[in-house]
């Protein structure tokens, strides 16, 4: 089922169960936290809640960002593998042409 690794966000203590490695989820819950600081920092006056989900979105469209790069450098890196592959056929068939000459 997992461990549990309490962290702390917002001055809040959450303990999470979880079968990822207790590092990583404490490196989660720092970048929560850092974005809660920020995001607090931006609307001082806002309550946890609606820190929270700003933080949320901000995440999410870091997250979309990212998705959306990789989607493009990978869609980039595979019209680049046909079109070099599209030369060798043809440079293959030139060599295969010219041999049964």
């Amino acid at each position: 089922m997992g461990s549990v690794v309490t962290v702390e966000i917002a001055g809040q203590r959450y303990p999470i169960r979880s079968g990822l490695d207790e590092r990583y989820i404490t490196e989660l819950a720092a970048y929560v936290d850092q974005k809660m600081r920020a995001a607090s920092d931006a609307a001082p006056s806002s309550d946890l809640l609606g820190l929270a989900v700003l933080v949320a979105l901000n995440i999410t469209d870091e997250y979309f960002r990212q998705r959306d790069q990789h989607s493009v450098t990978h869609d980039d890196l595979h019209d680049r593998a046909l079109r070099l592959e599209r030369i060798v056929d043809e440079a293959l068939a030139q060599v295969a042409t010219k041999r049964a000459v």
